[in-house]
């Protein structure tokens, strides 16, 4: 049984210029391989349909961005980490969140990447999600929506190669 619970509803929710503002995250994690460190990113089944997802959710009015990000991560995901840097704002149209404040379905994303330091055995929403563990190149491959292939390959590719292209540390690799 999973003490955590997910939030639900829109009273809380943030619009802006008439779209609903969203938060999510693209987690992340390292594992070794002959090669060399792989990069593994964390998508999940959609509880709407086929293709996996990153997590993300609706922002709220008593949190901030990051807080939302984090958040939907732990909901959706049951995963905790390191929130690192913004990767930007992505714009999709929602066919099932439309309401009087958006009523076009209008949404911004603001998503972030997250080095994933603990998978929880129980969370929020696993009686209606899977977890699946990717390369960058399977995950570009199954990605449900355009939007979040361009977070992925425009957002974290792009942040990750120049960190590594600084030399920089990603949080505190294990």
């Amino acid at each position: 049984m999973c003490d955590l619970v997910a939030r639900t509803g829109r009273l809380q929710q943030r619009y802006a210029d008439g779209s609903r503002l969203v938060a999510g995250c693209i987690p992340f994690r390292y594992l070794n391989s002959e090669s060399g460190k792989v990069v593994q990113v964390l998508m999940i089944s959609s509880s709407s349909g086929p293709g996996l997802l990153f997590p993300k959710g609706g922002w709220e009015n008593d949190e901030t961005v990051r807080e939302a990000a984090v958040r939907e991560a732990v909901e959706e995901a049951g995963v905790r980490g390191i929130l690192m840097d913004f990767l930007g704002d992505y714009e999709f149209k929602s066919k099932t969140h439309q309401d009087e404040f958006s009523p076009e379905g209008l949404c911004k994303a603001a998503m972030y990447a997250l080095y994933v330091k603990e998978e929880l055995e129980t969370w929020p929403e696993q009686k209606t999600r899977t977890r699946t563990w990717l390369t960058i190149e399977e995950a570009v491959g199954s990605c449900r929506h355009a939007w979040m292939k361009d977070a992925l390959v425009e957002g974290f590719c792009k942040w990750h190669k120049e960190k590594m292209r600084k030399g920089e540390a990603i949080a505190d690799e294990d």
